[in-house]
């Protein structure tokens, strides 16, 4: 078991971690999905954690309509749900970022923790600006040059390598279980934020962002 003395580094998702914009994401695939005449009423769920092309995948399995599009067309697809998304978030600001957030990034800097973030979000810079937080994270994995998504852990490695971290000296923090499978697979401790029985792969697990600090998680790893 690793302990709490020998975590270095912090490596972060973004959505329903920082910030809640899968709300964004769920409606922009949703007017996606109604565009094409495909009826998914738990999109907002199913594609949590997970990218882009994946997501659209989902969907046009949902419809059963997977195969009538060439590569090019889904690309177009997936291209045409992020514009409708960019324009929902223009509207972010400092208050959309999740309850003790700031205070637990802060706390993070001051004791010296290196802070890095893996989302597979490619808009993640975009959001960052809009809720003030880019100073923390001048660490970021850029998803362009991933081979894989979540659950697969790579996105986790590479946050602990720009960090200059064995991922073994890395907290993950994920509210998907992906994103969890993904920072096991990786060798980091995970936390998972959210409900417990669904996030119970997690090596920590706190209910909400009010729950993530420094105090909390070293009592959880004593």
């Amino acid at each position: 078991m690793v302990k709490f003395s020998d975590i270095k580094g912090f490596v972060f998702d973004l959505d329903g971690v920082v910030t809640d914009t899968s709300k964004y994401h769920a409606e922009a695939w949703g007017q996606l999905a109604t565009k094409l005449n495909i009826d998914y009423p738990g999109i907002g769920d199913a594609v949590k954690g997970i990218g882009r092309m994946d997501a659209l995948e989902l969907i046009l399995k949902k419809g059963g309509v997977e195969n009538d599009y060439t590569p090019e067309q889904k690309e177009a697809l997936a291209t045409e749900k992020n514009t409708n998304y960019v324009q929902l978030i223009q509207n972010m600001t400092a208050k959309d970022i999740l309850p003790g957030m700031a205070d637990f990034l802060k706390s993070l800097r001051d004791n010296g923790y290196g802070i890095s973030l893996a989302s597979a979000s490619r808009n993640a810079p975009t959001i960052l600006a809009k809720i003030g937080l880019s100073d923390y994270f001048t660490k970021t994995v850029d998803p362009a040059n991933l081979k894989n998504g979540k659950p697969d852990p790579e996105i986790f490695i590479k946050g602990a390598q720009l960090l200059n971290l064995d991922p073994s000296q890395c907290i993950g923090l994920e509210d998907a279980v992906a994103g969890i499978q993904g920072i096991n697979a990786a060798g980091e401790v995970s936390v998972g934020i959210g409900d417990p029985q669904m996030l119970n792969k997690a090596a920590i697990n706190f209910i909400d962002t009010t729950q993530v600090t420094l105090d909390n998680i070293k009592k959880a790893m004593a």
